[in-house]
């Protein structure tokens, strides 16, 4: 009987792993075929036109050599002045993007002829931009080596980043079926090679070979990245490759593409590789320092030195380091994995310990002069503060008493009142200024209230009764009825 139980019992746990199963199948085959048609672009490129495009932007000539000079002009002046939006204006016009991308595609689909175009248009826009940016540089009365053309002197990771995704934006963007704009991409591209060039111009006018030589290498490693990315898109989309009469002919210039495009990735590999692993040494020794050094209160550092091709940190502090602190730091070092190797050389100077406390204890006795002095001011305006007060004291103290001899009579004369005038529920007595514009007198009033309201005329009789009475008690000259 317990056999026949469990037998259903089984066989609906396995259909219910098989569901399931299936289930998970079909989820992931939809996320594969959502994934698959999000991706694809190899069903809407248009490889003829494509390689039409690219070979018309190949040229330097005409308006495409003017605009050209006009947007390096353009840059030059955003990057004298450190403004990044001017510079951005200037890609936004630039055409450098198409020689590179020429020299990327033809080597891909083993067209010669247009590789030689590629070449020969990438050295006359380079030349015209270097040209340019040379002049403009030459009579700029601004000669400051600004952040924004610095920073353009040697490559970074992100500069690699930027070519490479530029590449590949643009070629993707140029397959596609149909007309879709550019500018993006362009802008990308432009972004890794105008502010270079610039850069080239601006070492050559001020005669600095490093900053020149600097900025030209980084437009060659950002060039070859571009032009890395169009051969590799052009490659996985299955560009036609071009077709010779000749097999030999073909064969050797299948060949001699195949090996250009290896030596053009073997150097973009290695500085891809060199770049990140420099980024990564600086990012862990800016680390090093504000971990081990800068939250360290009893270590004053004067001057750091990085030196990554040498492998090598230097550090100079103020005051004696101990033996015991040079070693703990070496031992922090090896937590930093880019820079664990590096050679760590550290100094003291306890002559310049001495001589910094001793200054820092002068620093101390001039501010504490100034805060005494300060203190000393306040002082005496307190004083002065205490004097007027009592002298306010006094003047209140005699009008109060010049209040109380005035106000005095009054209070007999209300109680008077109330009994003379037994309607009266309340009497209201002050001075007021009055002027007639030609002289300001001041002027007894007073402000009766009676409990039961009457007539206008009875009550002008009985105002005029009270007037008439307080007037004599008061002695007054002159007392208005409110």
């Amino acid at each position: 009987m317990e056999e026949n139980t469990n037998q259903p019992i089984n066989s609906d746990h396995e259909e219910m792993k098989e569901s399931v199963k299936r289930d998970a199948i079909g989820l992931f085959a939809s996320i594969k075929k959502f994934l698959s048609g999000l991706l694809d672009i190899r069903s809407d490129t248009d490889k003829d036109q494509t390689i039409e495009d690219v070979k018309n932007d190949i040229p330097f000539k005409g308006h495409n050599a003017w605009i050209l000079i006009f947007s390096i002009f353009v840059a030059s002046i955003g990057l004298n002045v450190s403004s990044t939006a001017v510079v951005i204006g200037a890609m936004l016009i630039s055409p450098l993007m198409g020689p590179i991308v020429g020299v990327g595609l033809s080597i891909a689909i083993n067209d010669i002829d247009t590789l030689k175009r590629s070449f020969v248009n990438l050295g006359v826009m380079v030349g015209l931009s270097v040209l340019t940016a040379t002049l403009y540089f030459a009579v700029s009365p601004l000669t400051e080596l600004t952040p924004e053309l610095e920073s353009r002197t040697a490559p970074t990771i992100l500069d690699v980043f930027v070519a490479i995704s530029g590449g590949l934006a643009l070629i993707i963007a140029k397959s596609k079926k149909g007309t879709m704009p550019n500018a993006i991409a362009g802008v990308a591209i432009a972004t890794a090679l105008m502010p270079p060039l610039c850069t080239v111009g601006y070492g050559i006018a001020e005669l600095r070979g490093d900053i020149a030589i600097g900025a030209m290498y980084l437009f060659s490693i950002n060039a070859i990245f571009i032009a890395l990315s169009t051969f590799i898109v052009a490659k996985l989309l299955r560009f036609p490759m071009l077709r010779y009469a000749n097999s030999a002919k073909r064969r050797l210039i299948a060949r001699a593409a195949s090996a250009l495009a290896i030596v053009m990735m073997i150097p973009a590999i290695w500085t891809f590789y060199t770049t990140l692993n420099e980024s990564n040494a600086k990012r862990d020794y800016k680390n090093f320092l504000a971990n081990e050094i800068d939250l360290n209160t009893s270590l004053f550092l004067r001057k750091p030195f990085f030196e990554y091709e040498d492998k090598s940190i230097r550090l100079y502090f103020d005051g004696e380091i101990t033996e015991a602190t040079i070693s703990d730091l070496q031992n922090e070092l090896k937590n930093y994995e880019s820079i664990k190797d590096f050679t760590l050389k550290i100094s003291g100077n306890k002559a310049r310990g001495l001589e910094q406390i001793s200054r820092a204890n002068d620093r101390y006795i001039i501010e504490l002069d100034r805060l005494q002095t300060e203190n000393n001011q306040l002082l005496d305006q307190v004083e002065d503060l205490k004097i007027q007060l009592t002298l306010l004291e006094t003047q209140l103290a005699d009008a109060q008493k010049t209040v109380q001899v005035e106000v005095l009579p009054y209070n007999t004369i209300a109680k008077d009142a109330k009994i003379r005038f037994p309607d009266l529920s309340e009497l209201g007595y002050g001075e007021v200024l009055q002027s007639n514009f030609l002289k300001v007198d001041t002027v007894k009033v007073i402000f009766p209230q009676w409990k039961f309201q009457v007539s206008d005329s009875l009550n002008d009789v009985r105002n005029k009764n009270l007037r008439e009475w307080i007037t004599r008690e008061l002695k007054a000259d002159t007392l208005l009825v409110r």
